[in-house]
């Protein structure tokens, strides 16, 4: 059994600037109500070292396509216990962009946690997704 959250915001800059803002980590405490401690380098295979709502975990990041996609395979105490797959996905259209902000979840702990899940998981993206959103834009009229 699975749920799959989505989310996604219309940002007014280009798909390298929510890049280069989305992998500056050490930027995260600083304006990411949702994700507020990431740490590493966010390529292929390496891990990384998040807080997210108080939780701590170590994703493993799957794909991560600059200007693009970033993927990370978070999973508590074990494999199939509780998963994660989390996906940032920045296409473009014309001189903006959608931010697609979404996550699979899995394992035998899924159906618990599925209402607050869809509650308070998903209010987490869309705040993080206009944080993101009002802090590029921001820049860029600078």
């Amino acid at each position: 059994m699975s749920l799959q959250l989505s989310t996604e915001i219309r940002i007014k800059v280009s798909s390298q600037e929510i890049w280069q803002e989305l992998i500056d980590f050490n930027s995260y405490p600083s304006w990411n109500p949702f994700i507020t401690k990431i740490e590493g380098i966010p390529k292929q295979h390496n891990q990384l070292k998040a807080s997210i709502g108080g939780i701590k975990f170590k994703p493993i990041v799957l794909e991560s396509t600059p200007n693009k996609k970033l993927v990370w395979l978070g999973k508590l105490l074990f494999k199939g216990f509780f998963d994660g797959k989390h996906s940032f996905e920045i296409i473009e259209e014309g001189n903006k962009c959608v931010f697609i902000q979404s996550e699979t979840f899995t394992g035998i702990l899924d159906p618990l946690f599925k209402k607050k899940l869809k509650t308070d998981t998903k209010q987490g993206f869309e705040a993080m997704n206009e944080a993101l959103k009002l802090r590029v834009e921001s820049k860029k009229s600078l």
